[in-house]
């Protein structure tokens, strides 16, 4: 359990221990509230806000706070570059669901503009989970400045413009829904800082995949990216049959699509586009941004083993993602926590663990307040 940070070319360890990730298929869904006071001990954000079409998307349905939250709301929207999609039990596939913690005192201080960072969820998941409203609300208790945006990705829609999406999905353009779109309707709608430097995006599995992907390919819109336990390399054979995996699980989303339908076909010489999209290979545009990866090496393997494996697997790529870093000298935080017994209770190094998750984003908050433009 030790943690390396690398300032420039040199690499110094200090001991730490860190956090995994979570929210896996068996995270709950946050529900709307309907009466009650609010979480015991928290500083309500003020009045729900009320949105506004625009960017290309529609407001289906307008902020309500969930649970007994009053600083944590879901909305819905439409948009044209991802119409429908393969929905989980529950989900409307004509409707994204959008999950959003505010400040404390957010509606006592109506000239203060506030940093955002996107939290993209894992897979098979959703946004609108009990655990991210954990994991945000926990880790900017106290006053933190700071905005979280959890999208919809949908259980398999790892964040790209899918190369060849069956006929009765077109278009899956993820990459578009959230950063062409959903990041200036965020900035229209709320007090943030709409500069790259009140800006983050984060991710857990899928997510961490989905971060690093969105930050490579638009520098210009981000300050810090942090992936929790991402699958950072499609150039690995296993996240390839993992990708793979998703396509064809029913518990992945309904209807299941082809295995091209992603990233196009996984083959020399037919493969470029996983080539392409793998973040591992192209850390370069991360230059000049700050860099957080966080990952547990699966534990025990004899206990709960399918999480223990996708945990080892996830940490190989975020090993070869720490090389490519360490190779183009850019300073990044990369904290390999082990079995994950020092780092909260109950963490122990296995994929998608409540008490690590939520370690792992206080943690990775407390990198972005001290980088971040905020109040």
């Amino acid at each position: 359990m030790m943690r390396w940070r690398l300032v420039g070319s040199a690499v110094m360890l200090t001991a730490a221990t860190v956090g995994l990730l979570g929210g896996g298929p068996t995270a709950q869904a946050a529900g709307a509230q309907t009466s009650g006071a609010k979480t015991a001990g928290a500083q309500a954000a003020g009045p729900l806000p009320v949105f506004t079409d625009g960017q290309g998307l529609t407001v289906v349905d307008q902020p309500r706070w969930v649970e007994r939250s009053e600083r944590t709301f879901v909305f819905t929207v439409r948009t044209g570059e991802v119409p429908t999609y393969s929905v989980l039990d529950g989900q409307d596939p004509n409707k994204h669901v959008i999950m959003v913690t505010l400040p404390e005192g957010y509606g006592d201080n109506a000239g203060t503009r506030y940093p955002v960072q996107y939290h993209l969820h894992g897979h098979p998941d959703r946004p609108n989970t009990r655990m991210n409203l954990q994991m945000f609300e926990e880790s900017t208790a106290g006053g933190v400045p700071l905005i979280t945006v959890a999208p919809n990705g949908s259980g398999r829609g790892w964040y790209t413009n899918w190369v060849n999406p069956p006929a009765e999905l077109r278009p899956q353009n993820w990459e578009n829904f959230h950063l062409n779109q959903l990041i200036p309707f965020i900035d229209a709608n709320l007090r943030t800082i709409s500069t790259r430097d009140g800006r983050a995006i984060s991710g857990h599995s899928m997510g961490g995949f989905g971060a690093f992907h969105y930050a490579e390919r638009r520098p210009e819109l981000f300050a810090y990216v942090g992936s929790f336990s991402g699958g950072l390399d499609l150039l690995n054979q296993a996240q390839r049959v993992a990708v793979i995996g998703t396509t064809a699980l029913p518990m992945s989303g309904v209807p299941t699509v082809p295995p091209d339908a992603i990233f196009g076909p996984p083959v020399w010489p037919l493969d470029g586009v996983w080539n392409s999209e793998s973040p591992a290979q192209h850390v370069e545009a991360l230059r000049g941004m700050g860099v957080a990866m966080y990952t547990g090496d699966g534990g025990n393997l004899a206990e709960v083993p399918d999480k223990a494996l996708i945990e080892k697997g996830a940490r190989d790529t975020n090993l070869v993602t720490r090389d490519y870093l360490v190779a183009a000298g850019i300073p990044h935080t990369f904290i390999d926590y082990g079995n994950g017994s020092g780092w909260a209770e109950g963490c122990t190094g296995k994929h998608a663990q409540a008490p690590c998750l939520v370690a792992d984003m206080k943690h990775f908050v407390s990198l972005l307040m001290e980088t971040l433009t905020h109040p």
